[in-house]
């Protein structure tokens, strides 16, 4: 697949690399941007390092980046926001647009629309503090999984067992959010569909299948220890595997994704069963990252990868005006 061969390193002008930010998800940003800066520097790339939550817009538009490369996670960087504000700048930038990013950051809406394409994801509820939990645990079962559902990286994610943890978790989530979603637990093996492109042209890398330590995929397991696990390609059925990669595709596409990203998927032990979880519109680019993984498995290196991305960098709202 190494397409960043024929990339003119030269046509692609001074690069902004758009790290940190302001969210709970700044250390990890803080490591991929890293990563992204060195790997386009590698490929000599007239590349600079911007710290979104140090810096303001009007430095931003002082740096006249010709694009940018998008390497934030979470608000204020991944839901649309910053893609708002780079449009108004003419600043062509990688990954999905304004919509796509809003969207993909509302675990709850995200669901909505996958749903109305009939595409599977765990049954849900939506509570506030007027919330009936004990009704809401015996409509979804327990044990259920309650998040905020403008989060990432498994921030504020408990999984609730008995009835009367229920409360303290709504509280931790609330804490965090506006609205906390409460999810049916799907039992089974866990993975990640990473795409490249956009549309019809829009291509699944290799899966890549997630064994955390007791199952718990939690923030410190993703990106701070060497305990968890990961198989790309999974030891799975051929016909598994191509009905992973049509969902995450289609539930990509029914979002408006673009660039690039990343589909989460559970497969039930009971029945291999498949629902989709959530979708990531600027995925992490760090050391444990999933992405460059299924792009290794594929042969196309990290700078490469970085090099491939940052190529297709445009406008999504006025294309062709700068």
């Amino acid at each position: 697949m190494n397409q960043a061969s024929a990339i003119d390193v030269k046509q692609l002008g001074k690069v902004g690399v758009l790290f940190g930010g302001r969210s709970a998800e700044r250390e990890v940003s803080l490591m991929s941007g890293a990563g992204v800066l060195a790997a386009l520097k590698s490929h000599g790339v007239d590349a600079h390092g911007f710290d979104t939550g140090e810096r303001s817009l009007a430095e931003l538009a002082a740096e006249q980046f010709d694009r940018v490369f998008i390497a934030l996670h979470g608000r204020f960087g991944e839901d649309g926001s910053l893609q708002g504000a780079l449009e108004q700048l003419g600043i062509p930038y990688t990954g999905s647009g304004v919509m796509a990013c809003s969207v993909g950051m509302d675990k709850v809406y995200t669901k909505m629309i996958w749903l109305m394409h009939q595409l599977p994801t765990p049954k849900y509820a939506v509570l506030d503090d007027s919330s009936d939990l004990a009704k809401v645990a015996a409509e979804l079962g327990l044990p259920l999984i309650v998040k905020p559902p403008h989060e990432g990286s498994s921030i504020g994610i408990t999984t609730v067992n008995e009835a009367s943890a229920f409360q303290a978790a709504y509280d931790i989530a609330a804490g965090l959010d506006d609205s906390v979603l409460a999810e049916e637990f799907i039992k089974g093996r866990e993975f990640t569909v990473a795409i490249l492109g956009k549309g019809a042209t829009a291509r699944a890398l290799p899966p890549i299948e997630i064994v955390a330590p007791q199952g718990n995929y939690d923030y410190q397991n993703k990106y701070f220890t060497d305990d968890t696990q990961y198989f790309c390609p999974p030891q799975l059925d051929g016909a598994i595997i191509a009905e992973m990669e049509r969902i995450a595709l289609a539930a990509y596409r029914a979002l408006g994704c673009e660039g690039w990203g990343r589909v989460d998927v559970l497969m039930r032990t009971a029945d291999s069963a498949l629902f989709l979880l959530e979708v990531n519109t600027s995925p992490g680019m760090t050391g444990h990252s999933l992405v460059p993984m299924a792009a290794r498995a594929e042969g196309t290196s990290y700078e490469d990868l970085c090099l491939e991305i940052v190529a297709g960098a445009s406008l999504k709202m006025h294309k062709g005006q700068r």
